[in-house]
């Protein structure tokens, strides 16, 4: 029998990790464990969760996201472990839907469709896909729920705010790089996944609802400044040695974002940040290596903009399409 754990890394808002917690208990394929990791919560979160049956580890402090579910992996001694964000609310039948669809598929790790908790008729993300600038696309996020959206396929890499994967693919890949902190984390997890051949699969069957950076704010200073940081980390881990423009094109583009939403400061911030990691992150620079990233991105690219021509393509990937003259 398949045996799964879910692991939800916590920091405060105790309301939305009972609604998590209630929507887990109605699944109809049950979790052997859940495991809370608690980020230093000051607002009952930790009494909750064991009230409401959890298992909660304390970090002490906020962590970070990253180092939170590496604690909570190492922590389940099951065949599965689902990662779910403390914002999220899942379908009665969301783990079974995946565990069915991964064992069929012979996938590593699988994520459904997940909509919005303010408007469910409009997608929050179902994978990801990534671009030869280093900056990653949450596919289909801020699009209408549409028969795109509803196709089951194989997938390079997912977002972790609920997905499945299999417990020993962390003993393979290894544990989600903590330098990252909170966001991209899962993009760099990902990409090393696709980097082995370690395939996952989306079904969109399996329906989640998230109400999408319920913790900060959606373009919080903090957030839009560790995304940049973590933009640089990402490119400086993976990307030595590959061609310039794009990332400079794909990551200027995306500050020119943050300064439409006001955190022109913030971008800059992350970004003298990620420069000063920079020299203690070591690509490899095998020539195999480097091929088979290219064959990765270059394939995660094209997709990105095949999906983004089918529904719609948002502002930054036009404006990055057309510096690139593709």
């Amino acid at each position: 029998m398949t045996t799964t754990a879910a692991v939800i890394p916590h920091w405060n808002r105790a309301e939305l990790l009972h609604d998590l917690l209630q929507s887990l208990s109605r699944q109809t394929l049950r979790f052997c464990e859940i495991i809370v990791v608690d980020n230093g919560s000051t607002d009952g979160s930790v009494n909750h969760a064991r009230s409401q049956g959890a298992r909660v580890i304390e970090m002490g402090k906020n962590a970070g996201f990253a180092a939170a579910v590496n604690r909570g992996i190492h922590a389940a001694k099951t065949d599965w472990v689902a990662i779910l964000n403390n914002d999220v609310t899942v379908a009665p039948d969301w783990l079974a839907t995946l565990i069915q669809s991964a064992g069929q598929s012979g996938a590593w790790f699988a994520s459904g469709k997940t909509l919005q908790t303010t408007d469910p008729s409009i997608i929050d993300g179902t994978f990801d896909e990534i671009s030869r600038g280093g900056c990653a696309w949450r596919c289909g996020a801020g699009k209408p729920d549409a028969a795109l959206w509803n196709q089951p396929r194989p997938v390079r890499m997912v977002p972790m705010t609920a997905a499945i994967f299999r417990r020993d693919l962390f003993d393979q890949i290894g544990p989600l790089d903590e330098r990252f902190g909170s966001y991209l984390e899962d993009v760099d997890f990902g990409l090393r996944c696709a980097l082995a051949d370690r395939r996952g699969w989306y079904e969109p069957a399996a329906v989640a609802w998230h109400r999408g950076s319920a913790t900060l704010g959606a373009w919080n200073s903090d957030t839009v400044r560790l995304i940049a940081q973590n933009q640089i980390l990402l490119t400086a881990k993976h990307f030595r040695g590959e061609p310039r423009w794009p990332i400079v094109a794909g990551q200027l583009l995306w500050g020119v974002l943050a300064l439409r939403h006001g955190r022109g400061v913030s971008y800059i911030r992350g970004k003298l940040s990620g420069l000063r990691f920079t020299r203690q992150l070591s690509g490899d620079h095998q020539s195999a290596a480097r091929n088979r990233l290219r064959e990765v991105v270059q394939a995660s690219e094209q997709e990105i903009r095949r999906l983004g021509r089918e529904s719609g393509m948002d502002w930054y990937w036009r404006a990055y399409f057309w510096l690139l003259r593709q």
